[in-house]
C-alpha cells in the first residue's frame, strides 16, 4: 500500500508534499518539509501562493497560515509559528479569524471560499488547535480560545467542517472536562444545509484514537469506516477526495494530501506500519 502511494506521490505530487510523504514514510528531513513550507511565506508574515490549493494568489490568507501551521506540528518545528502569529495579530487582532480576506479579491479559488474579512469559528479554531498543538502560548491565542469557547457554547446548528473545526480545537485544548461536555453537546447538533453525502467521514472527525469524537461511533462503525478508508485506495496508488476540483490542477494537489493523510489516519489507527 506505501509502495504504490509512494509511486504516486513521485508522479503527481507537489515538492511539498513529496518532501511531506518522505519524512513521515522513508525517513527524510523534518527541515526539507520546513523549507518547503517556507517557500510560500510572504513578507508579511503571513502565507500564500496557493499553498491551500483552494485559495490561489500570493496573497496571506488564513487558510495558508493554517496549513503551514499544521506542516509544522507535523514535522514538531514550533519555532516557525512566531511569523504567522504576527500577521495573525495584524491582520485579526481581536482573535477572530475569516474563512478568507478581502485582499484575495481578483485572484482565483474555489466558489465556497467568502473572501468578506468575516470572521468565524471555521478557520479560528483549527488554527487555535494547531496553535495549541504546537505548544505555543501567546495573548493571541489567548483571545482566540476564548472566541471559539463562546461559539462553540452558543452552537444550536452547524455544518459538517465547523464541527470538525470544533472537535479539533477541544482535542487540543487543556480544559480537558468543559472539552468532554462540550464534544457530548456537539455529536447531537443538527447539521444545517448539507445533504447525507456531503458529509465527512468517521475518521475524518476523529483523526486520531484520542480524539474526543471517536466516542460518537461504536467500534463496530469506525472499523466499517476504517475498512472503507483502507480499501479506497485508487488503482493508481493515491486516494481520492470528497468535494469538486474547481480548476485541474488542484485534482492532484488535493489528491496526494488526501493520499498522504489516509496512510497516517491508517498508521494512526494500527490498519499499517
Amino acid at each position: 500500500m506505501i509502495e504504490r502511494a509512494r509511486n504516486f506521490i513521485w508522479l503527481n505530487a507537489r515538492t511539498l508534499e513529496q518532501r511531506w510523504f518522505e519524512h513521515a514514510f522513508d525517513g527524510g528531513s523534518a527541515n526539507a518539509v520546513v523549507q518547503a513550507v517556507l517557500a510560500y511565506r510572504n513578507d508579511d508574515g503571513g502565507y500564500g501562493h496557493a499553498l491551500e490549493p483552494d485559495h490561489r494568489g500570493p496573497t496571506s490568507q488564513p487558510l495558508h497560515a493554517l496549513r503551514a501551521l499544521q506542516l509544522f506540528g507535523e514535522v514538531n518545528a514550533p519555532e516557525h509559528a512566531e511569523s504567522i502569529l504576527t500577521w495573525l495579530k495584524n491582520t485579526c487582532p481581536d482573535g477572530s479569524v475569516p474563512f478568507g480576506l478581502s485582499t484575495s479579491k481578483g485572484h482565483p479559488m474555489a466558489p465556497w471560499i467568502a473572501a468578506d474579512d468575516q470572521g468565524g469559528l471555521l478557520l479560528t479554531a483549527q488554527i487555535a488547535a494547531a496553535l495549541m498543538a504546537l505548544g505555543v502560548t501567546d495573548l493571541w491565542l489567548d483571545k482566540a480560545i476564548a472566541y471559539c469557547w463562546q461559539e462553540i457554547d452558543n452552537l444550536e446548528k452547524t455544518h459538517p467542517y465547523e464541527l470538525r473545526a470544533a472537535v479539533m480545537f477541544l482535542d487540543e485544548t487543556k480544559d480537558r472536562k468543559r472539552a468532554e461536555l462540550a464534544a457530548e453537546k456537539l455529536r447531537h447538533l443538527h447539521m444545517d444545509g448539507y445533504e447525507e453525502d456531503e458529509g465527512l467521514a468517521m475518521h475524518e472527525f476523529a483523526a486520531k484514537p484520542t480524539s474526543l469524537a471517536r466516542n460518537w461511533f461504536t467500534d463496530e462503525e469506525f472499523g466499517k469506516d476504517l475498512d472503507a478508508l483502507q480499501n479506497g485506495q485508487q488503482d493508481d496508488g493515491g486516494w481520492n477526495f470528497h468535494f469538486p476540483a474547481f480548476t485541474p490542477v488542484v485534482n492532484f494537489e488535493w489528491r496526494s494530501i488526501a493520499t498522504i493523510d489516509a496512510l497516517l489516519t491508517l498508521r494512526r489507527y494500527g490498519r499499517i506500519s
